[in-house]
């Protein structure tokens, strides 16, 4: 039967192009195989200490031989390898670096699978071997064995890509320990680690924000390949070493009249005495995403952004995208989250912000007007009072954790 798989393969670019945007495809989500290549966690690369998670296994976090090797000693204090392994997943989730090539990448690996010789001749054997005697089932097999070579591939593009930005990460992440080791050391000494409990309430009020409880939002980070005991660690860092910080240098910072005075002056309203007028657009995401899907909902928004054509527009614009346009009138700033927040507030009027992420999808934020309240004068100066002790006990905090940097063992093995 003169049918090759070649034939098919010129006429499945629509499905490549589907395929290397699909959450899971077809062919995935049906074979174990696929669910399995998918699943490979960025932990393979690096010191290779660690398999962060295995949905197989439950969403599981598990530990490899060496997973526990001691990597670093600060003060005799060890850092391990899992730990890096952890701290750098994390850093790379919070980039979300590795989706803006993807197409291009797909498309490459694509056409290459498609040159090669031995892609056609395991086709011929697949037909050999299904003992196909006719068109129809020809056909239907390529259609099968093409989604299940592109489904491979993405997940093999989507693994590299995790592995990549871990690996980009570990320098990073070392840095962060090292200096969160010296914290934490310091915060004993003076007394000031900060308790799990308050660690928690942290926690919980992020996964609320989230709409989901502790323990749903532990699972969460773990099925994204991140213990959240490597969220707690830097967050117990950092409040412990906010209260050494204020423990130790509280009486050195002192801010005069004059200060206040000068820093009100050449500053903008606080967000006390401004209301922001805001529509907003939002894209929705479906319920299971990943970096192509978001990529790809993005580049949308970037494009109803060029279309803007000031608030008056924003209704057809969502329109037109299937969108859901929101007038949410005049708002407060501490209402609208960071960091869309800081963005409107320096923004001009009759401007859009570029598209963000957020729980419920792709949001364009336009800033349609200003409001000020007078009265506030008061509350300015308080506000200025606390900004300017503040960038005090950061320029303090910095010199004092270079001092302890300079003076701790640090052994890197």
């Amino acid at each position: 039967m003169p049918l090759h798989f070649h034939d098919l393969m010129r006429t499945s670019a629509a499905i490549a192009l589907c395929a290397a945007f699909a959450v899971v495809t077809p062919c995935a989500a049906k074979d174990p195989k696929n669910q399995q290549a998918a699943a490979t966690p960025p932990g393979e690369t690096g010191t290779g200490n660690i398999e962060l998670v295995n949905p197989a296994e439950g969403g599981k976090i598990t530990k490899r031989k060496g997973a526990q090797g001691i990597a670093i000693l600060v003060n005799d204090e060890p850092i391990t390898a899992y730990e890096i392994e952890q701290r750098a997943s994390f850093i790379a989730l919070q980039s979300g670096g590795g989706g803006a090539d993807f197409k291009a990448k797909a498309e490459a690996r694509w056409k290459s699978i498609v040159q090669d010789p031995k892609t056609n001749e395991r086709f011929k054997q697949l037909l050999q071997k299904n003992n196909v005697q006719t068109q129809e089932e020809a056909r239907a097999l390529q259609t099968k064995y093409i989604k299940e070579l592109q489904g491979n591939m993405v997940a093999q593009l989507k693994k590299e890509a995790r592995a990549g930005a871990v690996s980009g990460s570990k320098a990073k992440a070392q840095q962060e320990l090292i200096e969160e080791k010296i914290k934490l050391q310091e915060a004993r000494k003076q007394n000031a680690l900060t308790d799990d409990a308050d660690v928690d309430k942290i926690i919980s009020g992020i996964a609320e924000r989230n709409k989901m409880n502790l323990e749903q939002f532990g699972k969460h980070m773990q099925g994204m390949g991140v213990d959240i005991n490597t969220m707690k660690a830097r967050f117990r860092a950092e409040m412990s070493w906010r209260e050494v910080v204020r423990k130790r240098f509280g009486h050195l910072v002192a801010i005069t009249e004059r200060d206040v005075d000068d820093f009100v002056a050449t500053t903008a309203m606080s967000d006390a005495e401004t209301e922001l007028q805001v529509q907003r657009i939002t894209l929705p995401l479906p319920s299971s995403v990943d970096q192509a899907v978001i990529a790809q909902r993005i580049a949308e928004a970037d494009t109803l952004a060029q279309r803007f054509q000031g608030c008056g527009s924003m209704g057809e614009l969502a329109t037109t995208a299937g969108g859901r346009h929101e007038d949410l009138g005049l708002r407060k700033p501490n209402t609208i989250p960071e960091p869309t927040r800081s963005l409107l507030l320096n923004a001009s009027e009759g401007s859009l912000l570029p598209a963000s992420v957020s729980a419920g999808g792709i949001e364009l934020w336009a800033l349609c007007g200003r409001k000020s309240e007078g009265g506030q004068d008061v509350s300015r100066r308080e506000a200025a009072t606390n900004e300017l002790r503040q960038k005090e006990f950061d320029v303090l905090a910095q010199k004092h954790l270079k001092d302890l940097r300079q003076d701790a063992a640090i052994e890197i093995r």
